[in-house]
């Protein structure tokens, strides 16, 4: 049974930093109490913890005032799902790509067993997409993105999704993944310095950079390079897709194309079997009848207004063996989305 301590009466803000490790038991709760949900994302410099943030009143008046939902920040996703999964968070932060390797043990899922269950499907809320960058000074030097096979590149944060998805782009392709682990503030000057043949960027939706890259771009002048045809086909062959960005929607200078040829991930905010069916339904249910005003409030979460059921399908259907949470189950079969071949986690 899913483990969380009453009693807890926290305060939070979007500017909530505070790691609150609680345990015991989530059951009924009377008038006088407030039970806590740990909400664990990436760092707070990140999007996903930005938007975890804007998101807990709605989540909170979902259930009625019985729960306190904290934001905790971890200093990356992989970090983030493991809390999840070991037991000091009851919501973890995770992409499509994260959750392939979690069911299959690879990268940072190799030889890890969680202390309380692996997550399965529950929500999946936006699409980010990958690409190159370098500095507009450099940019000559780089034609495809096989050039920067055995270069040092910062892929974002490792364990972030987005450098666990220029792993999988450069496994495709055969090439060198020659990671430098850096502070993302100090992106701008290592660039600068040429310390970095180049530096992995991504928008939400298509539309939004992530806070740091956007000082980034507007402290110097950078250059988009694109795959070259032939690594367009490789991946899409090998079941990855590729999608066009619009520059002029993500940056706010030239960056040399007319437009952006990026790796798309899908990006969820997951949880264990043992969370009640009730809480993750009524979030689900809170999240698409409000799916209007989150649009509104930030463009990445566009696409999922569009099409919110749709959206969670082509979560699970980007890793169908993995089990689907009860309570998405039970949303997903209200709205006519259910696929009889899904499993439901027991």
């Amino acid at each position: 049974m899913l483990n969380i301590k009453p009693g807890y009466k926290l305060a939070v803000s979007a500017a909530a930093v505070a790691a609150v490790f609680a345990v015991a038991a989530i059951g009924p709760a009377n008038a006088q109490e407030r039970l806590s949900i740990r909400w664990a994302t990436s760092s707070v410099d990140s999007y996903g913890y930005k938007v975890a943030a804007s998101m807990v009143k709605i989540a909170e008046e979902a259930l009625e005032g019985k729960y306190t939902i904290t934001v905790n920040p971890y200093p990356s996703t992989t970090g983030a799902m493991k809390a999840a999964m070991d037991g000091t968070a009851e919501i973890g932060y995770t992409a499509d790509v994260g959750m392939t390797q979690i069911y299959s043990g690879e990268g940072g899922f190799k030889d890890y067993t969680p202390s309380k269950g692996k997550l399965v499907h529950a929500w999946y809320s936006y699409p980010m997409e990958s690409f190159m960058a370098v500095s507009a000074k450099e940019a000559g030097k780089y034609k495809c993105w096989s050039d920067f096979s055995g270069k040092p590149v910062f892929y974002t944060t490792a364990g972030f999704m987005n450098w666990l998805n220029f792993m999988r782009i450069y496994k495709t392709l055969g090439y060198q993944f020659k990671h430098v682990q850096i502070d993302p503030k100090t992106q701008t000057d290592a660039m600068q310095a040429g310390t970095l043949a180049g530096s992995v960027a991504y928008t939400t939706a298509g539309l939004s950079l992530a806070p740091y890259w956007k000082e980034t771009e507007v402290r110097m002048d950078l250059k988009v390079i694109n795959p070259c045809p032939a690594e367009v086909a490789k991946l899409k062959a090998a079941g990855l897709a590729v999608v066009n960005v619009d520059p002029k929607a993500a940056f706010s200078k030239d960056v040399g194309v007319t437009q952006i040829q990026a790796v798309p991930i899908l990006f969820a905010y997951n949880v264990r079997a043992d969370m009640p069916e009730d809480i993750v339904y009524k979030l689900l249910g809170a999240f698409y009848k409000n799916r209007e005003s989150l649009a509104k409030s930030d463009p990445g979460f566009t696409p999922m207004a569009k099409d919110f059921v749709g959206m969670q399908v082509q979560g699970i259907n980007a890793n169908p063996d993995i089990p689907v949470h009860s309570g998405m189950a039970r949303f997903l079969k209200e709205h006519k989305a259910w696929n009889d071949k899904w499993k439901i986690a027991k």
